[in-house]
């Protein structure tokens, strides 16, 4: 049983992050009765989430797992020293995200008491188009890749949400130019947020770090000098140094 339940997982992969029950079958050569039954199992337990549409994608639970990866952990690891002194320096929400299939997944979050509510916690995702992390991933991927966000379905989360691909494509021109993302209330009333890449050794986006504030709270632009010193802080321990050259996709 547990070897059926992990086909069906391994049937995602990079391009196919939604599956229908057929696409199961067709995958897994599986009956679809069986898939059916497994699929639901996995569902209920929270590995898979089921959209609107029918198709299934990986469920939060899931990803929250995935967090705790060698890969995710290291740079959890090394991020942490850094995203402690920008903590204390602002008291307000600091996260660390990745790209992970269509979203920005948190990997790691420090919240002060008094900043402002948010509805994602650590494992949680993000949409693209309207975090500030989001655009900043979004904008280093694969132009491919950005024109199949950019010509889906945009939820517009609060009046202020970017749902038109001209405009979302012209902020991410200038988070690809610049290294840092500023979003006003585009994702939750009342939350505006400063965000950075991440860089490797490869010159490689591999995160995004972020400060989340309360509107009016604090002015983004005072924020903003702290927030790239700290994800220039993260590239440099991981190996990215002055002049290497920043790739997408």
């Amino acid at each position: 049983m547990s070897s059926r339940l992990l086909e069906l997982l391994f049937a995602f992969r990079t391009g196919r992050d939604a599956l229908s029950l057929a696409d199961f079958v067709r995958d897994t050569g599986l009956p679809h009765p069986t898939v059916r039954r497994l699929v639901a199992e996995l569902t209920e337990a929270g590995a898979l989430d089921r959209r609107e549409d029918g198709k299934y994608t990986i469920g939060l639970r899931l990803w929250q797992l995935a967090t705790l990866t060698p890969r995710t952990e290291s740079l959890r690891a090394l991020a942490k020293p850094f995203m402690d002194d920008l903590y204390t320096a602002l008291r307000q929400h600091v996260q660390l995200a990745v790209l992970t299939e269509d979203h920005a997944v948190i990997i790691e979050r420090m919240s002060a008491p008094q900043a402002v509510g948010l509805v994602s916690q650590v494992g949680g995702k993000l949409p693209l188009h309207c975090s500030g992390v989001g655009k900043i991933l979004l904008s280093h991927a694969e132009s491919s890749y950005v024109e199949q966000v950019l010509n889906g379905r945009l939820a517009r989360y609060t009046p202020h949400t970017k749902t038109d691909p001209d405009e979302l494509r012209k902020d991410l021109a200038s988070c690809r130019q610049t290294g840092m993302s500023t979003v006003r209330g585009e994702l939750t009333d009342g939350a505006d947020s400063v965000a950075t890449r991440i860089v490797d050794g490869q010159g490689r986006v591999v995160a995004a770090l972020s400060v989340v504030v309360r509107s009016g709270s604090v002015p983004l632009q005072a924020a903003i000098p702290s927030v790239m010193a700290s994800g220039l802080g993260i590239s440099r321990a991981l190996g990215w140094k002055p002049g290497t050259t920043i790739r997408t996709g």
